[in-house]
This record gives C-alpha cells, structure tokens and sequence, in this order.
C-alpha cells in the first residue's frame, strides 16, 4: 500500500503531526497501521484530511464541533436530548409564583453547583 507516514501527511496537509493525532482521537479519521503500528495515511485519509480542512474554513467552525455533529449522528439518544432541548419551552413550576421564579431558579443553580463542586475532588497544585 502507498502511504505517507505521519511527518510526510503533515508535511502534505499542512496539519501538524499533534493535529493529525487529535483529529484520528476525535473520530474524524482512522489511519491505517504498519506492521510496527506506525500512522499510514494513504489516498483516501490525505482526500479526508483535506475535505476537513475545507469545511472547517468554509464554515468557520472548530474540529470539535465537527467531532459533536459526528456524534449527533451516532448516538440517537444524544440527538433525542439535544432536539428535546430545542424544542423545549421554558416552563414555571406550578408550586412556584410568577415573582418567585427567578429566585427559585437561581436557588436551583445554585444546589447544582454546589453539588457538582461537592463530587469533583480537590486537586493540589503544590
């Protein structure tokens, strides 16, 4: 099989060999192998890597939005929550007055936080 190596496909795409391995971790493109497990990037990746490139240009957007759209593909209950979202109307709690609701929602918040901040460990930056 042709292939270029990792430092050749960047050399030919202009993408450097560290975007090259985000771009394959994120999905966008599966190189082939060697025997040695060496990147080989034939004609079908370097056409990928640079119809990439294009649309992110084009369309002015990052390479993880186009690592989400791909998963709004795949993964029907993400597209099912993320549709559900947009259609989505805000509603007030019934047990809650109209003139509380801001208060209630900031309340909300701000149990969410605390509990999320409660889950995550501390990290020491010692």
């Amino acid at each position: 099989m042709d292939a270029l190596t990792i430092q050749e496909a960047a050399q030919t795409t202009d993408w450097s060999p560290r975007m090259l391995r985000y771009i394959e971790r994120a999905g966008l493109i599966e190189p082939q192998r060697s025997e040695a497990g060496y990147r080989l990037y034939g004609p079908g990746e370097l056409q990928r890597l640079r119809t990439l490139r294009e649309l992110v240009t084009h369309f002015d957007i990052g390479l993880g939005e186009i690592g989400f759209a791909m998963r709004l593909r795949r993964d029907a209950e993400l597209a099912g929550a993320v549709d559900a979202w947009f259609e989505a109307q805000p509603r007030r709690p019934e047990d809650v007055s109209p003139a509380q609701w801001l208060r209630w929602e900031q309340d909300k918040h701000t149990k969410l936080l605390a509990r999320a901040a409660a889950a995550t460990p501390a990290t020491s930056h010692a």
